[in-house]
């Protein structure tokens, strides 16, 4: 971005979380409402690494599409994204490591790893954790 341009918010996420891990969240516009539970427990909730997940799958997608149309590449229609984000404990620190298995089936590979990588550069996700924490892009 040049220093000319004024960034323009598109969309503002926003929630109100009690309980942490164990407690609840939702959405200012009631869309999201959901229980938490911590990994690995039985709690019927969901947690922040899956919530993580979904989001920058579901965002990775969207750059595919903006990396194809670039391309001139048709994306298969069942295409997917299946995210893994782990919660990793190091001596006293806790931290994030992920990895991004991207299907493209009918694609040719490096078709496939050139949008794939594409899309990592431009996904606002992928932005936010690079040279944060280990990431891995697999074409699959």
């Amino acid at each position: 971005m040049t220093q000319t341009q004024t960034p323009k918010v598109l969309y503002t996420g926003k929630t109100h979380t009690t309980g942490g891990r164990d407690g609840k969240s939702r959405s200012s516009d009631g869309r999201l409402d959901i229980q938490l539970s911590s990994p690995g427990t039985p709690g019927a909730g969901t947690n922040p690494e899956q919530l993580f997940a979904a989001g920058w799958s579901a965002c990775f997608i969207g750059a595919l599409g903006l990396a194809s149309a670039r391309m001139k590449v048709v994306l298969p229609a069942d295409l997917s994204v299946d995210a893994e984000v782990d919660l990793v404990k190091s001596a006293d620190a806790y931290f994030l490591q992920a990895r991004l298995n991207v299907s493209l089936p009918g694609l040719d590979r490096e078709v496939a790893r050139a949008l794939a990588d594409a899309a990592h550069q431009t996904c606002p996700y992928s932005k936010l954790t690079r040279g944060n924490i280990d990431v891995a892009i697999n074409v699959i």
